[in-house]
C-alpha cells in the first residue's frame, strides 16, 4: 500500500461490522510505527462548531489498519498528535 496522506477517506468496519468513512486528519509515527489520526467524514462535512471525534488507527507493514488497544499507546500517540497540531497551527 502507498504512503497514508492526510485527506484520504476510507471505508472502516466498526466494532458492530457496521461500514464507517474515515478521512485521515493527520498521520504521525510514534516509538518507531506509523499512526493515522481520522474522524468520521460525515463529522467532518457538518461544519459545525462542535469537536469532532478523533479516533486513531495503528498502521502494519502491509499499510492495514489496526485498532489501539491499550491506554498507554493511546495517551502516547494522542499527545504526540497534539504537539503535531500545535506546531502546523504556529506555522501557520
Amino acid at each position: 500500500m502507498d504512503k497514508i496522506e492526510v485527506g484520504e477517506i476510507f471505508t472502516i468496519s466498526d466494532e458492530n461490522d457496521q461500514e464507517q468513512e474515515v478521512e485521515v486528519l493527520g498521520v504521525l509515527e510514534v516509538d518507531g510505527t506509523e499512526y493515522a489520526a481520522v474522524g468520521f467524514v460525515e463529522e467532518i462535512q457538518q461544519e459545525t462548531d462542535e469537536d469532532i471525534d478523533i479516533y486513531f488507527l495503528r498502521v502494519d507493514e502491509e499499510g492495514d489498519f489496526t485498532a489501539i488497544e491499550s491506554d498507554d499507546e493511546f495517551d502516547k500517540v494522542s499527545a504526540a498528535f497534539d504537539e503535531l497540531m500545535e506546531e502546523e497551527a504556529e506555522e501557520n
